[in-house]
């Protein structure tokens, strides 16, 4: 497994493996990775002849620097993780390597990012947009993957690439949880024992919430309230939104045959750690 910090030496490397026929596989990562990221790894080795692991944390996707100062950072246990999991290549690039000159494009996603995360987190989606069509102009891969967890941001990126007619399959991977259900994130780390308890009944009651005895017989509307009320009633817990909607249009849905695929969206403060997972219905 190579380790490469700059762009030049990165695209010398992967122009020889185009030489090969060798296709390429991308995995863009923030790094602080955990089971999940590794999923989708061990997935692009499968399915690639190379494996582009990214590890970045992308500062124009921050709405928030404390948040951007808090991530967690552990560049060493990554590696040992992703040499481990197959990866041919770690890119693990500085920010003035990514953006030499400030990255002003704006993106415009309409009706997909005025809802859920785009609404609570203004200009997170430009800088994933950003940093993911920048990682597809350097690397040029043939795949690339990203976890169903981030459910908002996989349609803004198909989006993404819709519109600037980029030559690159996007690959899904489901959501890896905790035996006690919790989705993995890198911010589960930041959470206390306290915290870390009280985690676990997000996903519970969105489980819950897709069961005979409540999501059939309710209308979404009081799915919401039933869902967002079960939650807060959890002391650390506060929901910031949980949104039923189409999965494609990410649009509210008001019932349930209004689309073939109904999806709940959550965020949650568990103390000051944001947290999101999804369901489908």
């Amino acid at each position: 497994m190579k380790i490469i910090e700059k762009v030049a030496d990165l695209q010398g490397v992967l122009a020889r493996a185009r030489q090969s026929h060798k296709s390429l596989g991308l995995v863009p990562t923030m790094g602080a990775l955990h089971d999940g990221h590794i999923a989708l790894v061990k997935r692009a080795v499968a399915e690639n002849g190379v494996t582009v692991v990214s590890v970045f944390v992308n500062p124009t996707q921050f709405n928030d620097k404390n948040d951007l100062c808090n991530y967690p950072r552990t560049p060493e246990a990554d590696c040992q993780l992703l040499e481990k999991a197959g990866a041919t290549i770690v890119f693990m690039p500085s920010v003035e390597e990514v953006y030499p000159e400030p990255d002003t494009r704006q993106f415009a996603f309409g009706a997909l990012e005025s809802v859920m995360e785009g609404a609570f987190r203004p200009g997170h989606f430009n800088g994933v947009a950003q940093i993911v069509s920048r990682l597809f102009d350097i690397v040029k891969p043939d795949r690339a993957y990203f976890g169903e967890k981030d459910f908002q941001q996989l349609a803004i990126i198909r989006e993404m690439v819709k519109q600037l007619h980029l030559d690159v399959t996007i690959e899904a991977c489901p959501i890896v949880r905790e035996a006690d259900g919790l989705a993995k994130s890198s911010r589960n780390t930041r959470l206390n024992a306290t915290q870390r308890q009280a985690a676990v009944n997000i996903s519970r009651v969105l489980k819950e919430s897709a069961g005979v005895r409540v999501a059939p017989a309710m209308p979404p509307a009081m799915t919401i309230e039933w869902v967002v009320a079960q939650i807060n009633a959890v002391p650390e817990l506060q929901v910031e939104y949980f949104s039923i909607v189409d999965g494609h249009t990410l649009q509210p849905i008001q019932k349930w045959d209004d689309t073939t695929f109904p999806v709940g969206c959550i965020a949650v403060f568990d103390g000051d750690v944001r947290l999101i997972d999804n369901i489908f219905y």
